[in-house]
């Protein structure tokens, strides 16, 4: 990634590079108080030299009784390293359900374990980002999107000196809740429950890590941690803290706005990029966007005989680079003016602090209106998603006449939830391919009954 330039993007990564390797030089002491200075985090240089010799000590002492790190010394670790604003594993409100704490694991990378076990995060992988599931080797799916939007929090969280674990775990878990057939077969469930309390797959995310996943005996759910919850609730007007008797705030940590902004970048670029694999974007309509264009002219600046098929996807990785160095730059200044000192005090923002500049920010309206307008809409891609979403609404109104279609574990939940909420989890969680293999099934069945009929 190149260099933003300027002090204001270099004070961000001080954390995670300069004091580590000031810690494994003779000139440390030095090296902290001048990385002090640069003005990012008011942190106290002693209590940084101090503190970081005391877990060198301690450290030593532990690794010679059983040779790993406690989770403990990692928590520890995060307080001298992360800026201030960082929520700390070690500060998190906790679970739903009480657990003993891990050994060597913090609460977040916890977390980011039980989500990447689940059936439901397995399930993505053959879960239709924008083009129908099985149609193209190389496009992506909702589990290769995740994890790009991990990858892609990961890196700006590190520059800015926040919780890696968090945002990468909250990006791992938003779109667990998807339907298959992507935001087609959303705007369908949506339909087919517009009664009956909707469909939104950032609340059916929260669904799954909190009721529908059953891999403990003692609480249904993941009983993940309240913050990656918290950053699952997304586009809210207000969050709900975790005891009642607290007021209620309008932002989520930083780490989650940061998973919640990735995302757009992410599919932003990648949309793109499968776009043009896929055939359905000339080189006239993409000249026609001025994101495309800007990096276009950047990609050729630095490489003048680039040629296709690696132009665009040169062109695709300078869009992404430009994205996060937009964002980190931007939001360093935001959370600079904002004075927070605090993971609490972030949580009290009127409006989120990690954003783009007002310029990207308008750019990348016009992109996603460029995106809708030329690849969403495209016949190609919404006359298959048109059909997949037949077959959805097919296998729900099936479901909703004959519950007993439903697994033995859904139907358990009709009594509670309700037959329309029990259907629609049932369905949303399955893949494209079960979904369609359903619809073979229920016709085949329909057909069996009444042989002379032609389907509705």
């Amino acid at each position: 990634m190149a260099d933003v330039g300027g002090d204001l993007a270099g004070s961000f990564r001080f954390a995670d590079r300069e004091i580590r390797g000031a810690t494994e030089r003779k000139n440390f002491a030095r090296e902290v108080f001048a990385l002090g200075k640069s003005g990012l985090a008011k942190i106290d240089n002693q209590r940084i030299i101090v503190g970081v010799n005391e877990q060198r000590i301690s450290g030593s002492h532990f690794a010679e009784r059983s040779g790993y790190r406690s989770r403990e010394e990692m928590e520890a670790a995060e307080r001298f390293t992360l800026a201030p604003f960082a929520q700390k594993s070690g500060d998190s409100r906790g679970r739903q359900h009480s657990e003993s704490p891990h050994a060597y694991r913090t609460e977040f990378q916890r977390d980011r374990a039980r989500i990447i076990h689940s059936r439901a995060f397995r399930r993505l992988e053959y879960k239709t980002q924008v083009f129908l599931n099985g149609t193209g080797d190389h496009l992506r799916t909702r589990l290769t999107h995740s994890i790009e939007v991990a990858s892609i929090s990961r890196t700006i969280a590190r520059a800015l000196s926040l919780n890696e674990d968090l945002a990468e775990a909250i990006a791992l878990a938003h779109d667990l809740g998807h339907s298959p057939f992507g935001h087609s077969g959303e705007e369908m469930l949506a339909e087919c429950m517009r009664n009956h309390g909707g469909f939104d797959h950032n609340r059916q995310s929260l669904r799954v890590v909190e009721l529908l996943e059953n891999a403990y005996p003692n609480f249904a759910g993941l009983n993940l941690t309240f913050e990656v919850r918290e950053g699952l609730r997304k586009h809210q007007a207000f969050y709900d803290p975790p005891t009642p008797a607290e007021e209620k705030y309008h932002s989520p940590s930083l780490e989650a706005q940061i998973a919640n902004l990735t995302d757009e970048i992410t599919y932003y670029s990648h949309d793109l990029d499968d776009a043009v694999d896929f055939e359905i974007l000339s080189t006239a309509q993409l000249e026609q966007n001025a994101v495309w264009q800007k990096s276009h002219r950047a990609v050729l600046a630095r490489y003048p005989d680039a040629r296709e098929p690696e132009l665009h996807k040169l062109i695709i990785r300078d869009i992404i680079d430009v994205q996060v160095q937009d964002v980190v730059a931007t939001s360093a200044q935001s959370i600079m003016g904002a004075a927070v000192q605090g993971a609490d005090e972030v949580r009290k923002q009127e409006a989120p602090l990690i954003r783009y500049s007002d310029d990207l920010l308008e750019a990348n309206r016009e992109l996603r209106r460029f995106l809708y307008q030329n690849v969403y809409y495209h016949p190609r891609v919404a006359e298959v998603n048109r059909q997949a979403c037949e077959m959805l609404r097919r296998v729900f109104e099936a479901y909703i006449l004959h519950p007993d279609r439903l697994g033995e574990g859904a139907t358990k939940r009709i009594d509670k939830e309700g037959l329309h909420r029990t259907v629609c989890d049932y369905i949303a969680g399955m893949t494209d391919r079960y979904l369609i293999e359903e619809h073979t099934r229920i016709a085949a069945q329909l057909a069996a009954v009444h042989p002379n009929r032609q389907g509705d």
